[in-house]
């Protein structure tokens, strides 16, 4: 008889869209070798599901994917990532959030290394839907990986944004790679996204493009309630 934990009835589905997303960021290159991380917060009292320390999220097994219990004890699966506690810290400081994932990607790696534009906002409002869809992304300073000195940086990150009415969605460490979250696994996954791709327009513009000027952004938020 198994002694794992009975897992809740929306585990089979949120572990089935864990793959899902994975397997999709990794066949379009937003993903490489076993890089990166997933995790998903289950319903009230039944913790988190999260990918497995140095699995490859390309080919993901749904039954071995880390079921961890809210305060981070294994319940079952393979062991966790190590950036569990960063997830759940997260998780702690964005009520909202329900999914975080972590890239290597290497466009947003090498803007690090070529220079963001500010440690505040690590890309410039420069296309209307990055405003929307992703909105500022400050720049962590190095740390080595799973540091968990990260954790409270980026609850740090989040209050601050909150503080000037904003709602982060994303932070990008130095060298290693961004963190986003939203309320599902495909809204993170397309925060990604539109990171990834606008960082992509950074780099290969010469000279490098004009930000929306402040009329512009204050008819996004007018119109969409998008906060720059």
């Amino acid at each position: 008889m198994s002694n794992a934990s009975p897992v809740p009835d929306d585990a089979t589905a949120q572990r089935a869209e864990i793959c899902r997303v994975g397997r999709s960021l990794f066949e379009r290159g937003y993903l490489h070798a076993t890089a990166g991380n997933i995790s998903v917060r289950l319903a009230e009292g039944a913790g988190y599901l999260i990918t497995p320390t140095d699995a490859c999220l390309g080919a993901l097994d749904p039954d071995r994917l880390a079921h961890v219990a809210e305060d981070g004890t294994p319940l079952s699966g393979d062991r966790a990532s190590k950036t569990l506690a960063l997830h759940r810290r997260i998780y702690a400081a964005a009520p909202e959030a329900k999914c975080v994932i972590h890239s290597h990607s290497t466009p947003l790696v090498a803007l690090t290394l070529a220079g963001v534009w500010t440690a505040a906002a690590i890309l410039p409002p420069i296309t209307p839907y990055f405003v929307m869809k992703v909105g500022q992304v400050p720049l962590l300073p190095y740390h080595r990986p799973g540091d968990p000195a990260v954790a409270e940086l980026v609850a740090t990150a989040i209050a601050q944004a909150r503080q000037r009415g904003a709602t982060l969605r994303a932070v990008m460490q130095d060298r290693l790679g961004p963190n986003v979250w939203h309320d599902s696994p495909a809204a993170a996954m397309a925060t990604l996204e539109e990171l990834v791709e606008t960082a992509r327009l950074w780099l290969m513009c010469t000279p490098r493009p004009g930000a929306l000027d402040a009329d512009q952004l204050t008819a996004l938020q007018q119109a969409f309630g998008a906060v720059w």
